[in-house]
């Protein structure tokens, strides 16, 4: 069993353990009655955590709280601007990925990209299984699994109907270990964005979010030049297929809660918990 395989499974523990805790967040439990609901023993769950998050469960949990949320909040206000003085995908400082982006032109989306040679397959990440496809020219979709693969790959075709498919989980998972390297390291990953003008203009916004830091829709609606269009910048972010890459997790609302994502509430609260960590990780390490 490589990396990926080994936090794909402790995802489902983490996530397990994160929906526990929501659901009883007024009674802030602790670790053992945390671990008893996940059917392990604490020393276990701390083990589990450790090695998938980087920080322990309390560290973990501390990053998911309104508080943390809207502390951060109040930080996000130069990101996007200080980012951008760096060009489109600045480099990211949990692993040195670089993700940069281009659009379908308006005849390719008129024609369903008939002719498209696109490759898919499923492969394990840090947050579960995933369905990951791609062009010769990038990435074009990104689905967690949270239905049944079948049901994955009907959603694929529905977006791609003239696009010619043909499966490769082998390439699928080397790709995933270029995305979720198990060390850091410095990597490239270029996506395809297929969408209104609008949409495209929220997601190039959206890459530009360093990972560890978060914005509210109505933060990332200022930074695109449209400060009334948040109820808009939301209905682009749920339409969104290129999960994690285009990363609308880290979007929430002012108030410091999660909102709704695409692939389950409690994923995107994975993701910004071990964001945070690693970010907080490398900060003390700096220093």
């Amino acid at each position: 069993m490589d990396a990926l395989d080994h936090h794909a499974r402790h995802y489902d523990t983490v996530a397990r353990a994160i929906a526990y805790l929501r659901a009883r967040v007024s009674d802030q439990p602790g670790l053992d009655e945390v671990a008893a609901a996940v059917h392990l023993s604490p020393a276990h769950l701390q083990r589990v955590f450790t090695e998938w998050a980087g920080i322990s469960p309390k560290r973990f949990l501390q990053h998911l709280t309104k508080e943390y949320a809207r502390t951060r909040l109040r930080q996000a206000l130069d990101i996007l601007s200080v980012s951008a003085e760096a060009g489109l995908g600045s480099p990211s400082r949990l692993h040195d990925l670089m993700v940069s982006c281009e659009a379908m032109t308006p005849g390719e989306i008129k024609t369903a990209a008939r002719g498209i040679d696109i490759g898919h397959g499923i492969a394990p990440t840090p947050f579960g299984a995933a369905l990951v496809a791609w062009t010769p020219r990038g990435v074009c979709h990104f689905a967690f699994r949270t239905t049944d693969d079948a049901a994955l790959l009907a959603g694929l075709r529905a977006q791609w109907p003239a696009a010619s498919l043909h499966r490769d989980d082998e390439a699928a998972r080397r790709l995933m270990h270029e995305i979720f390297p198990q060390a850091p390291s410095r990597g490239r990953v270029h996506v395809v964005l297929r969408g209104t003008n609008f949409q495209i203009k929220v997601w190039e916004a959206l890459i530009r979010i360093e990972p560890g830091h978060i914005l509210s829709y109505g933060q990332l609606a200022h930074e695109i030049g449209m400060p009334r269009a948040a109820r808009a910048v939301g209905t682009a972010l749920a339409a969104n297929t290129i999960g994690y890459l285009i990363p609308c997790h880290r979007v929430i609302r002012d108030s410091g809660e999660t909102g709704e994502y695409r692939w389950g509430s409690e994923r995107k609260l994975a993701m910004l918990g071990r964001e945070a960590g690693y970010c907080a990780t490398e900060d003390r390490r700096s220093h």
